[in-house]
Formats: structure tokens, C-alpha cells, sequence
């Protein structure tokens, strides 16, 4: 179950940080980007706080982060057409690799 929570973590967050973009600096004329980053940013933490209850802190948040910086650059590149190089690509997939290997890991129990 708490793998559920971290992918509607990541989804949120990731959402949250495209939108960040569109707040313009998080001006006031801006309010939906502004409103779309807190609340993804407030479901974020509610959604970690329910997978930490049957994971470890560390492999909840690791897992968290590394998910988000594949979401955020994967939506990146489509909602604003940001282009990242092969070198970025391959960054992005040793983060890949390395929650894989959190995943497979046997010092965590799912």
C-alpha cells in the first residue's frame, strides 16, 4: 500500500514543480500555478506521510525524490518543450537505476 502513496506523492509534487513554472515568480497574477503548487505541495506531504507508516523514512523519501526528478523532467519536456541533452538523459537514468535498487533491496519491507 505504501506504494500507492509514494506514486500519488510523486505525481503531486511533480505536478506542483511544472506548475511552479507557470507562476511567474509565484506572482498574485498568477493565482491558479500558485494555487496548483501549494496544494500539490500540501498532497505531496499527506501522500509521504501515509507511506512512512509501512516504510522507512529514508527509502520513502529517496524514493519520493528520485520518482519526482524522472516525472518533472519527463512532463518538462512536454508541457514547456524543454530539451535536455544526452548527458542529462543519462543522469536521469541512474536515478532510475538507483530506485530500482532501493526497490529490489530486502532492507526495506513493501
Amino acid at each position: 500500500m505504501s506504494w500507492f502513496f509514494i506514486i500519488f506523492a510523486v505525481l503531486s509534487e511533480a505536478i506542483s514543480h511544472v506548475a511552479l513554472k507557470a507562476t511567474d515568480g509565484f506572482s498574485l497574477s498568477k493565482p491558479i500555478p500558485a494555487a496548483i503548487v501549494v496544494v500539490g505541495h500540501l498532497a505531496a506531504f499527506l501522500f509521504l506521510s501515509q507511506a512512512m507508516k509501512g516504510m522507512p523514512v529514508g527509502v520513502v523519501h529517496s524514493l519520493w525524490a528520485g520518482l519526482a526528478i524522472v516525472a518533472v523532467s519527463l512532463i518538462s519536456t512536454f508541457v514547456y518543450r524543454q530539451h535536455l541533452d544526452p548527458i542529462v538523459w543519462g543522469g536521469i537514468a541512474f536515478v532510475v537505476v538507483g530506485v530500482m535498487m532501493i526497490n529490489f533491496s530486502q532492507g526495506h519491507v513493501h
